[in-house]
């Protein structure tokens, strides 16, 4: 009775369960990584997305082609949910993250075919992901100089751009990571305090770092200095503008007199709060919001410039810039909130006017990024915040891990060897896992056209007949070849290698755990993965 009760209440609903499930669920999971597994390393392939107005996007980064696509299918989503925390932590490893989490999947699919409960295959993952960090803890090592940090950046970068360009990101990303040095704050900090500006022409090479904050900006009017070299700035979180009624309502006026003392009143109360900015000796007021028109003339009159409509965050940046407090009310300016720049200006640059203002106190940057192109733009652009978020991270976990596949070659054969301390069927799981971390170097090595077999078994060899170093012996992505990573100066962060892993084996339980799919008929259609794994 309860049976048919059960089935009344999900008559509307498709139910897809058991190993069919895990089936379907493993299938998105391979086509996700399958999009996005050729992109892997210095010899990755692009991607073109196009949008359906016909918008392309041409792009080797893993994230901004999972995140772009058009994904309907729920796990999918799961899986690119923990590629897009991936980038968020780390800023680098979101492919390495999804091939991982796939990898996992598809062999603990066939530990399921096999008779082994998807609890075990769990647990079983868990042991050996805790295994993993303490053995990435033992092969780390310091990256106690600039060299080392520019070498990680470098690794990060390989693949998405040209070398040169590469190269002059780097430097500009090691500049920008070292302004914030002493700087607190959060994991977003760097996003903060970094503006990025894209300006058209010119080549990629020509993008730069400036110590400074430039906007596509113009002053409030013409009859307003262009430039100036130095004085007080005044920032205001708000507008320059007599209040408004809150409530609807209608004034009726029977003479001109009451309109025109209407409009006196208001301009009276313009003029206070602009008499009271000039006694502050202000130079330069920047609004947040609107500008009165009727408070336009009173600021040239008073020797104020000033511009309107800026983000919260430019305002953020320019008070560190100059030391300004941002106020929301100009009534309760002191002389203790106003800041100092050192110089103001202006230029017009493909037809768009942009206003430099530079301080003394540093603690704010503008990345200035060039290219012929928007699609060029965006691409020099996430290579930069690739960078910079490497570069930035690097400061607080300076620890550095071998790059080119090493490092999963090295668990791999590790938890292999811990496995036989495991008499009970989670010793199975823990080898799935050791094999799904292969998928590293096996791709590399295909993705630079080299045998992925015949590359592992040497990268293998080497490894396990070096006993001193062979954990740092990985497949250098350009040729190949096996060889030292440390002397070949491919690096991964320590940050980056254990988001990834965390954060795969995470997914994939999550995946595993779920052996019951319910589709409402009256949504989406429910998705028919079967041609991709065999149901048996």
């Amino acid at each position: 009775m309860a049976d048919a009760e059960h089935e009344v209440a999900l008559e509307d609903t498709d139910r897809i369960h058991g190993r069919t499930a895990l089936v379907r669920n493993v299938a998105a999971a391979v086509s996700l990584s399958n999009a996005v597994r050729s992109t892997l390393g210095p010899r990755g392939l692009d991607k073109m997305l196009v949008s359906e107005s016909g918008e392309t996007i041409v792009t080797n980064d893993g994230v901004t082609v999972l995140e772009t696509a058009r994904v309907e299918h729920p796990t999918a989503n799961l899986l690119i949910a923990s590629s897009s925390s991936q980038d968020k932590s780390a800023r680098d490893g979101t492919t390495t993250t999804v091939i991982l989490m796939a990898e996992m999947l598809q062999n603990s699919l066939e530990l399921v075919r096999l008779g082994v409960h998807p609890s075990i295959i769990t647990k079983g993952y868990r042991i050996a992901n805790e295994e993993a960090l303490k053995e990435i803890e033992a092969l780390a090592r310091v990256a106690d100089d600039r060299k080392l940090r520019r070498s990680v950046i470098t690794t990060s970068l390989q693949g998405k751009i040209d070398s040169l360009l590469s190269s002059h990101l780097t430097e500009l990303a090691l500049e920008a990571a070292d302004s914030l040095l002493d700087e607190e704050g959060g994991n977003d900090l760097e996003r903060l305090r970094i503006k990025r500006l894209q300006i058209s022409g010119g080549k990629a090479l020509d993008s730069k770092l400036s110590p400074a904050l430039i906007l596509a900006k113009t002053r409030i009017d013409n009859n307003m200095p262009e430039s100036s070299e130095g004085g007080n700035i005044a920032i205001l979180d708000g507008s320059l503008e007599n209040k408004k009624l809150e409530l609807e309502a209608q004034i009726e006026v029977r003479s001109l007199g009451v309109l025109n003392e209407f409009h006196e009143r208001n301009n009276n109360h313009l003029q206070i709060m602009i008499d009271h900015l000039k006694e502050l000796q202000i130079d330069l007021l920047v609004v947040r919001d609107g500008i009165a028109d009727e408070a336009i003339p009173m600021l040239a009159k008073a020797g104020i410039t000033a511009y309107r409509r800026f983000e919260r965050d430019d305002l953020e940046r320019l008070s560190r810039l100059t030391g300004a407090d941002i106020i929301r009310n100009v009534g309760r300016i002191l002389n203790t909130n106003l800041g100092v720049y050192s110089s103001r200006s202006e230029k017009n640059i493909g037809s768009i006017n942009y206003t430099t203002i530079k301080g003394e106190l540093g603690g704010a940057m503008t990345m200035v990024i060039r290219g012929s192109t928007p699609e060029i733009r965006e691409e020099v652009g996430r290579a930069f915040d690739d960078a910079l978020g490497v570069g930035y991270r690097l400061i607080k976990e300076n620890r550095i891990l071998p790059g080119g596949g090493a490092t999963q070659t090295h668990l791999a054969r590790k938890l292999r060897q811990f496995s036989t301390t495991h008499s009970g069927r989670e010793q199975m799981a823990i080898e799935a896992y050791a094999a799904a971390l292969e998928i590293v170097p096996r791709t590399l090595a295909q993705n630079a056209g080299h045998d992925p077999i015949d590359t592992l078994l040497s990268l293998s060899a080497a490894q396990s007949k070096d006993k001193t170093n062979g954990g740092w012996i990985g497949i250098d992505g350009n040729s190949g070849e096996v060889s030292d990573m440390y002397e070949e100066g491919i690096f991964d962060a320590i940050f980056v290698a254990k988001h990834a892993i965390i954060g795969a084996t995470d997914a994939a339980i999550s995946v595993l755990r779920i052996d019951d799919v319910l589709w409402a008929k009256q949504g989406p259609e429910t998705p028919d993965w079967s041609n991709q794994i065999n149901d048996n």
